[in-house]
């Protein structure tokens, strides 16, 4: 007799783990970080399952997939746990994409993916960008306390963040062989999204701290070693982007304490935002822009960066009252001296 595959929790986790660990890795070679994100918003939803349908998670099958639990997750995400609709849409994407996968492989399962796919993604509200102005960016740079050590490796960290507009995690994945500074435009290799490079120069004061820090930091040379890492036992570690985040939250409550106004929920990919944004402002072209920040394509930074910021837009309407009342150059008497010559 065949097994019930909707019913079998046995199917379920076997299923599930060749989606993320064979399927997403081998097939289509997603990145990592997708990866990541697609297993975290499985696991969300089968916490969920657990926690608030009481179901023990030994025995979740494909059947606790249904349409009317879907949507219930998906309400529970938005007002009770208060999540972003991209959140909640990622998550969401996450359940369809592995039923999507489970369906091709067991046909009976085909009318329950049909029947999730139902549940709808959220609109997503659009809000202005988030971005730091200069004497704020200013302010974090110079927040480390550069007598110790590990402020000194910390400013290093802003500054490179800021420089390359690198994402964190592309950020805390850099290693020391990454950095190319004999070359004749020094530069830096990122390994971004999509399982894809990118090179970014390197402005000059952002070369004199990087052979500074490496002086410091880097004496042995290991090509494979970590750019950014903490001690411990003995060993380096990579930095997790927690660990970054809440730097990042210490010298921004830093500067408000000094006076400077700066939101309170300063978070690192805010000075991804602002490097793009001050090179937009300073009329840097959409293309290089980006190229630096590793978009495929051309919309999804134009979306973001090409509209008028409160900066260019008082600017403007100054300009127009300025030119309210223009004087009429038929009046102008060195305009009739020129027109009323031979």
């Amino acid at each position: 007799m065949k097994k019930d595959s909707s019913n079998s929790s046995l199917i379920f986790w076997d299923t599930a783990k060749k989606y993320l660990y064979h399927h997403l890795t081998d097939i289509r070679k997603v990145s990592p970080n997708t990866i990541t994100s697609y297993r975290d918003g499985i696991n969300s939803y089968i916490d969920y399952l657990e926690k608030k349908k009481k179901l023990n998670r030994r025995v979740i099958s494909f059947s606790d997939y249904s349409r009317e639990n879907i949507t219930d997750y998906l309400d529970w995400m938005l007002n009770v746990c208060k999540l972003s609709e991209k959140t909640c849409n990622l998550r969401l994407t996450a359940i369809h994409s592995m039923l999507e996968y489970a369906a091709n492989e067991y046909s009976e399962l085909m009318a329950l993916y049909l029947s999730a796919c139902n549940v709808k993604g959220v609109k997503v509200t659009s809000r202005p960008i988030e971005f730091l102005e200069r004497r704020q960016m200013q302010a974090l740079l110079k927040a480390p306390d550069t007598s110790k050590k590990t402020e000194r490796r910390n400013q290093m960290m802003l500054i490179l963040l800021y420089d390359t507009a690198a994402r964190v995690s592309e950020l805390l994945e850099l290693t020391r062989g990454s950095l190319h500074m004999d070359s004749e435009i020094p530069y830096i290799t990122i390994y971004g999204k999509g399982r894809k490079y990118r090179n970014i120069p390197l402005m000059d004061k952002t070369q004199h701290h990087l052979k500074r820090y490496l002086n410091e930091f880097h004496l042995s040379n290991g090509k494979e070693e970590p750019l950014f890492y903490c001690v411990t036992y003995g060993k380096r570690h990579r930095l997790s982007a927690d660990t970054m985040e809440t730097m990042l939250k210490k010298y921004t409550k830093k500067c408000i304490e000094t006076g400077v106004e700066i939101p309170d929920s300063t978070h690192c990919h805010m000075i991804r935002k602002t490097r793009a944004m001050d090179l937009y402002q300073s009329g840097v072209p959409l293309t290089h822009i980006q190229q630096l920040l590793g978009h495929e394509n051309l919309s999804t930074t134009s979306g973001f960066y090409a509209f008028a910021t409160l900066d260019t837009l008082a600017k403007a309407m100054n300009v127009v009252n300025e030119e309210s009342a223009p004087e009429k150059k038929w009046n102008s008497k060195a305009v009739i001296e020129k027109i009323l010559r031979l």
